[in-house]
């Protein structure tokens, strides 16, 4: 029973932590990322489609996201559906691919974004306190129907605890990363 309760902990923090991942994914670093694009959707005849479903996104160097759609046809719904994403890009076509120029962002921009970065990160971590509350409650509602002893308790809600601060210290270690990938001109 209680086994159980631990695994279900470690699978709800990974999906916070697999949250995180995706939503430090979107945070513009002043580097091309094709992540940038993945939220437009492309108006493929009539039916709103996501842009990596359409054309090859790729990154050719540090500044540039390149689109080469699979029809040509698609040129001009791809760069309508970036202006129309407000994503803050400007697309640029030369008949056979899309090109993006990804600005290099102010000082002030990068400080923004840590910020935002560190809220996104403080989310996370209040995620998996809520997943730890959780699973604690139910150790203690085992304890409390005599499914386990008083030690048993102690000794998963330790484990919890220890599991909790591992989580917590990867969001840490996720959150300086990007925080270094953003600082970094």
């Amino acid at each position: 029973m209680s086994q159980l309760i631990l695994d279900q902990f470690g699978k709800n923090a990974d999906k916070s932590l697999a949250s995180l991942k995706n939503e430090l994914s979107k945070v513009r670093t002043g580097r091309a990322s094709t992540a940038l694009v993945e939220p437009v959707q492309v108006d493929y005849y009539g039916t709103p489609t996501p842009l990596t479903q359409v054309a090859n996104v790729t990154t050719p160097d540090a500044r540039t996201i390149q689109i080469a759609p699979w029809e040509n046809s698609m040129i001009a719904a791809i760069e309508k559906a970036i202006h129309g994403a407000n994503i803050g890009l400007t697309p640029q076509s030369d008949g056979k691919v899309v090109r993006i120029s990804v600005p290099a962002m102010t000082e002030e921009r990068r400080k923004e974004m840590v910020k935002l970065i560190k809220k996104i990160g403080e989310d996370a971590k209040v995620g998996i306190r809520n997943v730890r509350r959780e699973s604690n409650e139910a150790v203690k509602g085992a304890e409390k129907a005599k499914t386990i002893t008083e030690d048993e308790s102690e000794k998963y809600q330790g484990l919890i605890q220890k599991q909790t601060d591992a989580k917590v210290a990867e969001v840490d270690k996720l959150i300086t990363a990007k925080e270094k990938e953003i600082m970094t001109i």
